[in-house]
């Protein structure tokens, strides 16, 4: 390269007085533009007071286009005759031009991209390192506005904001950017480091500038920030397929253009997972997602069962137990696109450009479940080894809340199955009541609870209706329900009165609490068990830490039937206390557990105003009305599991019961007998006076000779002959086989063969032996 030097005198007072050759190729300025003027108007930028007390340094000149020229300036004192100062002869070459000092080299080869600008922003030096993003050599930007060199974008907007701000203030500056530059074709991410460079008096006279790429430490933190991101997003519900939607919503499109999850049909049901054959693996696509609108890309559609090679990532992957990287160019991620491109042709332009590739097995507690697929295509860079540590941590955390939810579904699935063949199915017919029932399980992620419910016929034509809750959640509270359950009928047909039975069931519930295999049992019970009599219309009820019920009247009135709760089953020594309220014929009892109108963001007493005004709506029948109930009152959304029965009570008349008080004598056995006979022959039940006699006959002698006055005889008209005779003591009769010379014995056996069923109730002056007979359809 032809080494230019530039010559110029000055006078004492900095006029140019003469001007070489070599000056005017070097600023394009000739002799006759520059000569007579002050060299002060040469310079692009003042020079600093150090510089002017040396004969050597380092100026800024402006070319004649306007470009800075940087020169190595040389002075040289011109002395008068009379030897005074008369001038300065002045030798300049370019910078570039002179062997560059160790700090220079420093500059130039340094490895993060540096830059000096005025303090107009114009370019003055570029490293190296800086060249090379910009993509272009330091002579074509020395001189030339920041600006000019970049995109009009955001980030370069930004840049030279803070150009200006350092310029203006004098202040240092820092920050991190995500940008791209202009012969980088992917964007970085820098620390970017601006402080002012000062003259010697302080004055500002430029901006000098470091940038770091530290694009490598940006991604590490996205990575990380993400694994942050998918412990909060990843699992909020106890949902398979919700489950690996948010682990697509994660990946895309941060990590991946295209993601899919596809899982074992197993582990959306109840099956055990199979053995893998090296045949090729059946998965169902259970989420896909996309940058683009309706996931294009997808060869598989949501729902479908793919079958994947062996040879395919995918398949390695779940088969190898790791995870699976595959890159464009190589065979088996050629083979996989065409392969995707041949399923769903429709799909290939979107397809196009796809690079890059990653399959994940989703493995949890030793099982794999799945596997996840990443795909890139328009983000240029291929996947890495960091980003398989990534994956694999991500599709960890994703598999565990997949199992989680799979575990969820399937002890949520066995304990539906158990309520449903725990909870009556179907309730039989009633005389005394119209019934009407719901159970709704909640959606919650603790469990199915222990609610439950049940109408069991008890003798004279009465019903006890029962509603219950065992506190907890999942199979153990199911399966504690399930014996409370069967313990109330137990105890409901020994006919006990409500609170006595209620103290049965709370020492049965402490007995279970001491078990300590049986955790739900601890935590305890609430029960409401109530009794109502058709004929005397009247309703019993004990409550056990049970909401009390809704009363609805003939006339409209609503009311919650004032009672003490008692204390919850299982708390043990403290007494029940029962209660009897008589109600008109068609009156509506409404019985719930707490689910109900209990809830974290509701209020108990609005809720419990909300249900008395639900039961008042019109409905075409008590089915009806139960749904009506639950839509007004339930929260979309309900936490806990709820338990609705309606019953609407009916009253038995006059003209359907017969009543006789019966002398303690034996020769009144036949009055009483005749009596009953009549009374069928009147009531048009002929037919059963054969088998009514016998059991009037058996009945009432026993009472007579074993029992105590007062001894009286009733018989009702319901859906079956119910014939009870009541006296003052309180034994009870039981069967006994008569021998073969025994004179009695025999008449319970008779009775029991030929009735439906018989038994023995206690009450308040003795017990009540009752036999029901069934009556042919009306």
């Amino acid at each position: 390269m032809e080494r230019v030097s530039a010559v110029a005198i000055l006078d004492a007072q900095g006029v140019v007085k003469g001007w070489s050759e070599g000056a005017r190729r070097v600023t394009g300025r000739t002799a006759e533009e520059v000569v007579g003027r002050p060299a002060r108007d040469l310079l692009a930028a003042e020079p600093s007071p150090a510089d002017l007390t040396t004969l050597t340094g380092t100026v800024t000149l402006r070319h004649r286009d306007g470009s800075p020229v940087l020169l190595v300036v040389r002075a040289h004192l011109v002395l008068a005759a009379d030897g005074e100062p008369d001038g300065y002869l002045l030798t300049g070459e370019p910078a570039g031009d002179q062997e560059p000092d160790l700090g220079e080299q420093a500059f130039q080869q340094a490895s993060m991209s540096m830059s000096v600008f005025d303090t107009d922003q114009r370019y003055l030096r570029l490293n190296d390192a800086a060249c090379q993003v910009m993509g272009v050599p330091e002579d074509v930007l020395i001189g030339r506005h920041f600006p000019e060199t970049v995109e009009d974008a955001e980030h370069s907007r930004g840049f030279h904001w803070h150009l200006r701000h350092v310029a203006e203030t004098g202040r240092p500056s820092r920050y991190e950017s995500f940008t791209g530059a202009p012969a980088l074709n992917r964007e970085h991410a820098w620390s970017i480091e601006m402080w002012p460079v000062r003259g010697a008096s302080g004055e500002v006279l430029g901006t000098a500038l470091a940038a770091f790429d530290s694009s490598d430490q940006y991604w590490a933190r996205q990575r990380l920030a993400l694994l942050n991101e998918a412990a909060a997003a990843i699992g909020t519900t106890l949902d398979v397929v919700r489950t690996a939607e948010e682990l697509i919503g994660i990946v895309v499109p941060r990590f991946a253009d295209f993601a899919s999850v596809d899982l074992f049909d197993w582990v959306l049901g109840a099956d055990e997972p199979p053995a893998l054959a090296g045949t090729d693996i059946a998965l169902r696509r259970v989420a896909h997602g996309s940058g683009t609108e309706g996931t294009p890309e997808a060869a598989v559609h949501l729902g479908e069962v793919d079958y994947y090679p062996p040879f395919s990532p995918p398949a390695r992957a779940i088969m190898e137990g790791r995870v699976m990287q595959s890159q464009a160019g190589e065979p088996a991620f050629m083979r996989w696109v065409a392969e995707r491109n041949a399923r769903a042709p429709e799909g290939r332009p979107h397809r196009v450009g796809a690079h890059s590739m990653m399959a994940v097995p989703l493995r949890a507690r030793g099982t794999t479940l799945g596997v996840a697929v990443a795909v890139r295509i328009r983000q240029s860079d291929d996947y890495g080894e960091d980003d398989a540590v990534f994956a694999e941590e991500l599709a960890s955390r994703a598999a565990v809340c997949i199992d989680n939810a799979r575990r969820f579904a399937r002890e949520r699935t066995t304990a539906l199955a158990l309520q449903h063949n725990l909870l009556p199915r179907g309730l039989s017919g009633q005389a005394a009541v119209e019934v009407a029932h719901r159970y709704r399980p909640s959606g919650s992620q603790a469990g199915i609870g222990g609610d439950w419910f049940d109408v069991i016929p008890l003798s004279g034509g009465r019903v006890a209706l029962v509603v219950g809750d065992v506190v907890g959640h999942g199979i153990p509270s199911s399966a504690t329900m399930g014996r409370l359950c069967t313990a109330v009928r137990t105890l409901a047909d020994v006919d006990l009165p409500p609170d006595e039975l209620l103290t049965h069931l709370d020492d049965l519930v402490t007995h279970l609490a001491g078990d300590d295999t049986d955790e739900v049992a601890e935590l305890g019970a609430t029960c409401l068990y109530s009794v109502y009599d058709p004929v005397t219309r009247r309703l019993g009820l004990a409550a056990a830490g049970h909401p009390p019920p809704a009363l609805v009247l003939p006339d409209g009135t609503t009311q919650v039937i004032e009672m003490n709760a008692g204390p919850p089953l299982g708390v043990g020594g403290l007494p029940f206390e029962a209660m009897e309220v008589e109600l008109p014929e068609g009156s509506l009892v409404a019985l719930y557990t707490d689910g109900l109108i209990e809830d974290r963001d509701r209020d108990i007493d609005h809720a419990t105003a909300e249900l008395c005004r639900a039961l008042t709506a019109p409905a075409e029948s008590l089915d009806a009305l139960c749904d009506t109930v639950l839509k007004a009152v339930l929260p979309e959304d309900p936490s806990d599991d709820v338990a609705l029965l309606l019953a609407r009570t009916r009253a038995l008349g006059a003209d359907r019961i017969a009543t006789w008080d019966v002398l303690p004598d034996p020769e009144h056995v036949a009055a009483t007998r005749q009596a009953a006979t009549d009374q069928l022959t009147a009531w048009g039940l002929d037919e059963a006076s054969f088998v009514t006699e016998l059991v009037v006959s058996e009945l009432v002698t026993n009472a007579i000779r074993y029992g105590a006055p007062p001894i009286q005889l009733r018989l009702i008209r319901d859906r079956t002959l119910i014939c009870e005779v009541s006296d003052g003591s309180s034994t009870s009769p039981h069967l006994r086989r008569a021998h073969a010379y025994d004179e009695g014995g025999r008449g319970l056996l008779l009775v029991a063969q030929l009735t439906q069923r018989w038994g023995s109730r206690q009450t308040g002056s003795g017990k009540t032996i009752w036999a029901e007979q069934s009556l042919p359809p009306v």
